[in-house]
């Protein structure tokens, strides 16, 4: 008896209408001064490796500001307390250069130029917008909040990074 093997070979086009893909997971936070105007605004890209950030800011303060996602997704000026605490959902110390640890919402700093504005891109590994202890959509949501002064990566809780100056609601 004579046996007939077929073989298929089946080749996957990735970016193909062939193929179901799941959408990027993306939010947005418009970023508000004390005053009420609008002077950020952040995209966050879900990606492999973590959330991409990117942030376009206007009518800043020039020089280095530190960035970070606190909390809760309240913004009340004119100081925005309302935003909590740094982002922390393991506890940890402040700063990515504490050899305890760091928050999930520590963010790098981030240079305003001397007309007022920046353009960054940055990940973090630390938060995800998918499901999970680190999500940025936990119950009470979370913000994105610019300091007045550099965050020196090192002092609890907040790093001296001064005063909160622009923040936004981190929404889906």
């Amino acid at each position: 008896m004579k046996r007939t093997i077929l073989v298929v070979g089946i080749t996957l086009l990735t970016g193909s209408s062939l193929l179901a893909q799941e959408p990027a997971r993306t939010a947005k936070a418009e970023l508000h001064s004390a005053a009420g105007d609008t002077v950020a605004n952040a995209t966050f890209t879900q990606i492999e490796g973590g959330v991409k950030i990117s942030l376009v800011a206007t009518h800043l303060p020039p020089g280095t500001h530190a960035l970070h996602i606190h909390a809760v997704g309240k913004c009340e000026a004119p100081g925005f307390t309302s935003a909590g605490p740094h982002f922390n959902p393991y506890n940890k110390k402040h700063g990515v250069k504490n050899p305890e640890g760091h928050h999930a919402g520590d963010l790098n700093n981030f240079e305003v130029g001397a007309d007022g504005n920046a353009t960054i891109d940055m990940l973090t590994k630390d938060v995800t917008l998918g499901e999970g202890v680190n999500s940025l959509f936990h119950a009470g949501g979370t913000s994105l909040v610019i300091h007045a002064a550099p965050d020196d990566d090192m002092t609890d809780p907040a790093g001296n990074a001064g005063a909160r100056i622009a923040c936004g609601v981190i929404n889906q």
